[in-house]
């Protein structure tokens, strides 16, 4: 990166990948400096619905073609957790689609092209027309890729729930935590963890973090956390659950 305040967007036609420079801000910090898990996900999220929107597939645009594209799964290695006032460059692109699912790959990286965090996430196109999923080979918006990297990062798979989870944690669904989609926004969920954890996070680094989104908590709805720790693997699994269903799962290993 230049050594100066350039803090741009870009797409790299070769690579097909698109690119943000940007700070790492107070508010976007825990009480360790670090860029919170909320903020990990806000900011992927809001660069994968740039990257769409740059290309001519803004929400409203989707909208109007009957379309809505949700996150799905996500997965991320994190080798150094970006810190208050941190330069950091933002890097994601969309990869050889699965049946069902379009996929995406994201890292980044400190103002010396030092990895910092590696991420996939997995996105379904619903049908509004019908609320059902879209096979991703009827999503004609634009030409898919065939391209797809390594990732060093845990697969975005789906999280197998261990029969012995407690409860450690309640909440109820609030205005602020609501988008524009009507249900809860995808990066709540990291803060809903975060509160459940309590000081545990402060205690250790993470060296990774999986989040499978099942059913979407909506407004008024209380949100049940459950939770069970894995001493071998150094793994703690999260679930949150409503009276209806599985809202999420999600696994943090520790270093």
């Amino acid at each position: 990166m230049e050594n100066n305040l350039n803090y741009k967007q870009w797409h790299d036609k070769e690579t097909g990948s698109f690119h943000v420079r940007t700070n790492v801000y107070f508010s976007q910090c825990d009480k360790n400096k670090q860029l919170s898990l909320n903020e990990l996900l806000r900011i992927t999220s809001d660069i994968a619905v740039e990257d769409y929107r740059q290309q001519g597939m803004s929400r409203e645009v989707l909208l109007q073609n009957g379309y809505a594209i949700l996150v799905s799964r996500c997965s991320f290695r994190i080798h150094s957790m970006p810190r208050e006032n941190d330069r950091i460059e933002i890097v994601t692109r969309e990869e050889r689609p699965e049946p069902l699912q379009l996929m995406r790959a994201y890292e980044i990286l400190d103002e010396n092209g030092t990895s910092l965090v590696s991420g996939s996430s997995s996105w379904l196109v619903v049908d509004l027309s019908t609320r059902r999923i879209l096979p991703t080979k009827k999503f004609t918006m634009r030409n898919p890729t065939e391209f797809t990297g390594e990732h060093d990062c845990l697969p975005v798979s789906k999280i197998i729930v261990p029969e012995n989870i407690e409860q450690i944690d309640a909440r109820t669904i609030r205005r602020s935590d609501i988008d524009a989609n009507g249900h809860t926004n995808n990066s709540r969920y990291g803060a809903f963890i975060s509160d459940a954890l309590g000081d545990i996070l402060d205690k250790t680094q993470i060296s990774d973090f999986r989040i499978n989104y099942s059913k979407e908590a909506m407004l008024g709805e209380k949100l049940n956390i459950y939770s069970s720790y894995d001493e071998a693997s150094k793994k703690i699994l999260l679930v949150g659950k409503t009276d209806s269903a599985t809202s999420f799962e999600s696994e943090i290993f520790l270093k």
